[in-house]
């Protein structure tokens, strides 16, 4: 190759990346044990997935517990709990946009793959919502959740329990790094006696202006 062939590679490289940076894109598929890419700004998949099975993971350990209001089978076992999973509230410094559905179908999908839930549509919760002109955070007030329920029931889905699902965060800030820890809480209320089950997961994360902001604020042996 002489120097002019040398010269036009080169020019077409560089006109290649120009491109690239004006719009051009490039995709590729994720595999399954491939790790998430960790968000540089806010909290993403590597935040909320971990989130989602550990609280989860508590909710399910601590309902296996037959309790007094455990509701039992003609053969003596427990019977599924009906839920009624209202929505994700985020109380969080961050705008979780399209992670806010995304929560939503991981936790209960988790739900209604273990045998102590049985859950509601989705749908049918925002019709009843929607039918009774009613906030979820308002369900708490005696006459609302009565009748929430009586419409679920008309509907043919009586309930047992409201599940609440929060989100939140802190935030430590020095200098230019930030450390931001993150809350999911599931509440589960029971509508028949208000006995509420609370279960909390976090994940803590840090924020640094360059690389070095993790080594020089996460030193092991720095106090």
């Amino acid at each position: 190759m002489d120097r002019r062939e040398w010269l036009a590679g080169l020019g077409t490289l560089m006109v290649a990346a120009s491109a690239g940076c004006k719009g051009y894109q490039y995709g590729h598929v994720i595999k399954p044990d491939a790790p998430n890419l960790v968000g540089s700004h806010e909290a993403g998949a590597e935040v909320f997935d971990p989130l989602v099975d550990e609280a989860v993971a508590k909710l399910l350990a601590r309902q296996q517990i037959v309790t007094a209001d455990t509701p039992i089978g003609p053969d003596g076992e427990p019977l599924p709990k009906t839920i009624c999973f209202v929505g994700i509230e985020n109380k969080s410094a961050e705008d979780i946009g399209d992670f806010k559905d995304q929560l939503y179908q991981q936790i209960d999908s988790r739900l209604l793959e273990a045998n102590s839930f049985r859950s509601i549509s989705r749908r049918m919760v925002d019709a009843a919502l929607y039918e009774t002109r009613l906030r979820p955070d308002s369900l708490m007030i005696p006459d609302n959740m009565r009748l929430f329920t009586a419409v679920l029931e008309r509907q043919g889905a009586p309930i047992d329990y409201l599940l609440y699902a929060v989100l939140t965060s802190g935030t430590t800030t020095r200098n230019s790094s930030k450390q931001r820890d993150y809350d999911l809480t599931l509440e589960l209320v029971n509508v028949h006696t208000g006995i509420a089950d609370k279960q909390t997961a976090e994940v803590r994360k840090g924020y640094h202006k360059s690389a070095m902001g993790k080594v020089w604020n996460y030193n092991p042996f720095k106090r």
